[in-house]
């Protein structure tokens, strides 16, 4: 398959999710001469690295979705309704990060690359959600990206703060105490700006509150050289802090008085 899910503590329900950190590209119409540059830009470069540094350093390994083909080839995390389809960047992207044709418009060729790429993916992520919610009563997604210090053409909100740490969130899934837990742990955190929202799959979004996700976009001079260059020391220091809030969320599930668990993710 073209992801991976490494297994973590048992008890744990945290899922690290990093669903752009590759530069593995498939035949999928892409134009070969451009390619390079577009990774370049595009992959959210070293991510998962800084996602297995923290599994090894957090006091209970998270579990890890690794996605392992580029997002140039299908993006995991973007749907037909959204707003990035006016940009070319749906699901299957036709421009790039400039606003640059990137392949040909072929319906029957983007439905394959969806049916052999997009739909397992999401079906595998949803599984990996019930398993949590079975075995821990929550599933807690941290959603690990990184983004540029300076907009890129392709950004539709690139007029607001570009923080060290931006923190996509959503009413229902990112609960007050597990925002409070990210902002203290990485520190120099931003809300909503440049990025939004976060990942959850379609079953269980804006409709099952023991669902947890907070979105943790790193601005990319924190860490590495841009674009596409190799990581700073700094990573360390990132690793860590993911680690701090891996390790913020209980193992196991609390209950309320009655018996019910709570949706807030941290105690």
């Amino acid at each position: 398959m073209a992801f991976d899910v490494l297994p973590g503590d048992s008890a744990s329900p945290v899922i690290l999710h990093v669903p752009h950190s590759s530069r593995n590209i498939v035949e999928s119409g892409l134009y070969p001469d451009i390619v390079a540059e577009e990774l370049d830009h595009l992959t959210d470069a070293h991510t998962d690295l800084i996602a297995l540094g923290a599994a090894e350093t957090a006091a209970r390994r998270p579990w890890i979705f690794l996605n392992r083909l580029s997002r140039l080839v299908v993006d995991p995390e973007r749907f037909t309704d959204d707003e990035m389809v006016r940009a070319g960047m749906g699901p299957v992207y036709t421009h790039g990060h400039a606003g640059r044709r990137l392949r040909d418009d072929d319906p029957s060729r983007d439905a394959k690359l969806l049916h052999e790429h997009f739909h397992p993916y999401a079906e595998a992520m949803t599984r990996l959600v019930d398993d949590r919610l079975a075995a821990t009563g929550r599933a807690v997604i941290l959603d690990v990206h990184s983004y540029p210090t300076a907009p890129l053409p392709y950004e539709l909100h690139a007029d607001g703060p570009r923080p060290p740490v931006c923190l996509g969130t959503h009413p229902l899934h990112t609960p007050d105490r597990l925002l409070a837990a990210a902002r203290a742990a990485f520190g120099g955190t931003g809300l909503n700006s440049p990025f939004a929202g976060c990942y959850v799959p379609l079953k269980h979004y804006d409709r099952d509150p023991a669902v947890s996700a907070l979105m943790v976009e790193i601005r990319r001079d924190q860490y590495m050289a841009e674009p596409g260059g190799p990581p700073t020391a700094e990573i360390d220091r990132l690793a860590r802090a993911l680690a701090i809030l891996v390790d913020s969320v209980p193992a196991r599930p609390v209950t309320r008085p009655g018996g019910s668990v709570p949706a807030d993710g941290v105690t």
